[in-house]
């Protein structure tokens, strides 16, 4: 059986910060992260702001701040993913685009950037063929950044993504700002990358959407990963696994709009054993030791008691199956 277009396994983020004059502490932002994608998948990293979602492109891109370290593993086409390898990769094989639309040049026009310079016919042909795959007609070649909606510019953003081919496209938080009907059309496009047989990491807070294209989806609440599943699983409440991801359907609006009490810890107010015990209504002393992300007849889900949920009582014929 191939192997994954990428694997991350064990990744752990955490920034140095300086408090009190010289005094240095470390503040752990993600932490113990898994998360794979396969050629012509598209899979949703959910998270709100703060849970640490934009910081796993950004190691895979290679683009972590100086202040940051890092640990655990990243494979791509099963060989490690070295910084070295990031930097040939990076533009060419794997591609992010951006959630800021300031990674335009404002002072180029739209062809030039899309054509990242490059000149002669065929790239030309190539250029417009891509833009015009994604509504721009010619007309837009020659238009500064300042001169394009919302919606084009993140249409321009992904053109130049997919000017090189790519085999892996990362989006982070491609529809902020945009209306409700331009955010379907833009995801719809990497719907269409992941069809074509790329592989496609969509990270987004808005959880409704993401179910409209993704394959699988994996949630993040402050910092870890705790629960990994496929979007047909969201289609009833009965088959998430983690009280945070019930809490999420319950949350959208054709299920409710209800909410939990309280929010996401901040990373220097992290309570020990599962992120979101104090929100729970079903923790248990245990939860507060260590919760192992554990593989489920669906994907995976980091807590102790995912079994009530998923079965309303632990019997061992279904415990074993699970865990298959």
């Amino acid at each position: 059986m191939e192997g994954h277009l990428l694997e991350v396994r064990g990744l752990s983020i955490s920034f140095t910060q300086y408090e009190k004059g010289l005094h240095q502490t470390e503040l752990p932002v993600i932490r113990d992260l898994n998360v794979t994608v396969d050629r012509g998948e598209l899979v949703a990293v959910i998270g709100s702001s703060g849970s640490g979602k934009s910081l796993l492109a950004h190691a895979v891109m290679g683009l972590l701040p100086y202040n940051a370290s890092s640990s655990g593993e990243m494979l791509y086409q099963g060989e490690p993913l070295t910084e070295s390898r990031k930097r040939e990769l990076r533009g060419r094989n794997i591609v992010l685009v951006p959630q800021s639309v300031s990674y335009l040049d404002p002072l180029m026009q739209v062809g030039e950037q899309v054509r990242k310079g490059k000149k002669g016919p065929a790239i030309l042909e190539k250029c417009r063929r891509v833009l015009g795959s994604y509504g721009l007609g010619p007309e837009t070649e020659p238009l500064y950044p300042f001169q394009l909606s919302g919606g084009m510019t993140r249409r321009v953003l992904i053109s130049t993504a997919v000017m090189e081919e790519p085999e892996l496209v990362i989006a982070d938080e491609p529809t902020p700002g945009l209306h409700l009907e331009a955010a379907r059309r833009v995801l719809g496009h990497f719907r269409e990358m992941a069809e074509q047989g790329a592989g496609v990491l969509l990270i987004t807070h808005d959880l409704e959407l993401a179910l409209q294209v993704a394959d699988r989806v994996v949630v993040l609440y402050a910092g870890t990963a705790i629960e990994e599943t496929d979007s047909r699983s969201f289609s009833r409440e009965e088959t998430l696994y983690h009280p945070y991801t019930r809490a999420l359907y319950r949350a959208m609006p054709e299920h409710g709009f209800s909410s939990v009490p309280g929010n996401q810890p901040y990373v220097k107010e992290l309570p020990s054993g599962c992120p979101y015990r104090p929100r729970c209504e079903r923790a248990k002393g245990e939860c507060a030791g260590a919760v192992p992300f554990e593989r489920t007849d669906r994907g995976g889900v980091r807590c102790l008691r995912w079994r009530e949920w998923a079965f309303g009582q632990e019997e061992p014929s279904l415990r074993e199956e699970a865990a298959l």
